[in-house]
């Protein structure tokens, strides 16, 4: 018995069903819904929320550059993490043309806090603590809302 008609070759393009015929699958969420952004991108906007908050009371902080860190470096290679906490962020002083720099650290910030609420306040103690050393002012007189829960 014959078979006339051959089999049809595969495309070489993408599928557009899967085995089951039920088509490919797509993302959980669309990109414009927080769902979709990272943990790192969500805390970034953290970051960027607080600082834009201490921007109206502070212009010159526009001359400071914010950077999210995933963790604090050792220094130097070989150095051991002595008995002092993990910082949640620092600050790097401008030279050679360089401005200014405030560092938070994601990791120790995310371990320390439970919700969103309480991470973005302690983002938020975080940087006004750092642009207060940089300053060389009192955090309270950087935010007067410091402290307050």
């Amino acid at each position: 018995m014959d078979n006339p008609v051959s089999p049809r070759a595969a495309a070489p393009g993408p599928r557009r069903r899967d085995r089951h015929g039920r088509g490919m699958r797509g993302p959980v969420a669309p990109p414009q819904v927080p769902l979709a952004a990272s943990r790192a991108e969500v805390f970034a906007d953290l970051v960027q929320d607080s600082v834009e908050r201490l921007e109206r009371r502070w212009p010159q902080l526009t001359d400071i550059d914010f950077l999210v860190l995933e963790v604090p470096r050792l220094e130097a290679p070989g150095e051991a993490w002595s008995d002092e906490a993990v910082p949640l962020g620092g600050t790097i002083p401008a030279r050679e043309g360089r401005p200014a720099r405030v560092v938070v650290y994601r990791r120790p910030v995310e371990i320390r806090t439970k919700g969103r609420d309480e991470r973005a306040a302690l983002v938020h103690e975080v940087v006004v603590e750092q642009v207060a050393e940089l300053l060389g002012l009192t955090p309270e007189t950087v935010d007067p809302r410091y402290g307050e829960d």
